[in-house]
């Protein structure tokens, strides 16, 4: 049975390496000892698999099917190998992150602090950008970002799902005054975020159950949601932001949030890894964490915020009393 498993593996890896030469080199072995192995796999089968010239090297029907099967039995052995020495394995090594700025700043740096001092043999390198992170371009192990990929060959893992909500300073509304619906946005100075050449400016609603999107205007647009949150805090105008970049200021008062009853669309983050046939401890540790303390995270802060919003409102209702 070993010596089957055996010839599966390795019929994997000569058809992922293209022929019989590539795949010699890659194991260090003889094109003529790959070339017995696949024949004797042929024989076992009583099929042929590929077909074969000095130049050319091409699964047949029969092959390609075989292929695909041997792809999942390769991939469970080795699910299965990964899961029986994780106890045993050591957590060390280089975890590359990539994250939005300000979530990254605000939620995830604590929590790649935590991780590793938890296994303080992984040494952490963040990087930081509002730019829509690729994990295979820039050399990530784990890339959390806003929306899925256009990669469908990565795998992505939803960690995070949060309200957007339309915010200002209480500066701003006083001198502006406060929209009651959304169509009023078309009369206010709206702070717009940038991606890559797109400005975000069609920002959408719900009433009554149906969607609507409404066109917004402003004099700042930025590619920085750091940025939008300054500008917001310092009274420059309106803005469309994920209710868990600000917890404290809404917490405090220093940023409020207009048009409650109006849901925007939902906001999603995921956590975008490599598709490997085997990933690093460190890595599959890293997601379970962060899949499970990023949203407690957040929950915290946004129950911060509501009960601020209620100690302030009972504040105001004891005062009127």
């Amino acid at each position: 049975m070993a010596d089957e498993v055996s010839e599966l593996m390795l019929f994997v890896k000569i058809v992922q390496a293209g022929n019989l030469s590539a795949a010699a080199r890659t194991l260090n072995a003889s094109t003529a000892a790959m070339s017995r192995t696949l024949s004797s796999l042929e024989s076992r089968l009583g099929v042929r698999l590929v077909t074969r010239t000095s130049r050319t090297f091409q699964l047949t029907e029969e092959g390609d099917r075989f292929y695909e099967r041997c792809q999942r039995i390769v991939a469970d052995i080795k699910a299965a190998e990964a899961e029986a020495s994780e106890k045993t394995e050591r957590v060390r090594g280089t975890l590359h992150v990539g994250a939005p700025s300000e979530i990254g700043r605000r939620l995830v740096a604590p929590l790649i602090g935590e991780f590793t001092s938890k296994f303080p043999e992984v040494e952490a390198r963040m990087i930081l950008s509002d730019a829509g992170l690729d994990v295979i371009d820039d050399g990530l192990d784990v890339a959390l970002r806003i929306g899925l990929p256009n990669d469908t060959s990565v795998i992505a893992r939803k960690i995070l799902t949060a309200k957007r909500i339309v915010c200002a300073s209480p500066a701003y509304f006083k001198r502006h005054g406060t929209p009651a619906h959304p169509d009023d946005l078309r009369r206010h100075n709206c702070i717009r975020l940038m991606r890559g050449k797109r400005v975000m400016d069609s920002w959408l609603f719900q009433e009554d159950g149906k969607p609507f999107e409404v066109k917004v205007n402003g004099t700042l647009t930025t590619s920085s949601g750091e940025v939008v949150h300054d500008w917001v805090r310092a009274g420059r105008g309106i803005a469309l932001k994920a209710n868990w970049d600000l917890g404290p200021e809404l917490e405090e008062g220093s940023i409020v949030q207009c048009l409650e009853q109006f849901w925007c669309d939902p906001i999603d983050l995921f956590a975008i890894t490599a598709n490997r046939m085997h990933q690093p401890h460190r890595i599959r540790l890293f997601l379970d964490f962060i899949a499970k303390k990023l949203p407690l995270r957040a929950v915290r802060e946004v129950g911060r915020r509501d009960k601020g919003r209620h100690d302030r409102d009972q504040t105001h209702r004891d005062d009127a009393s």
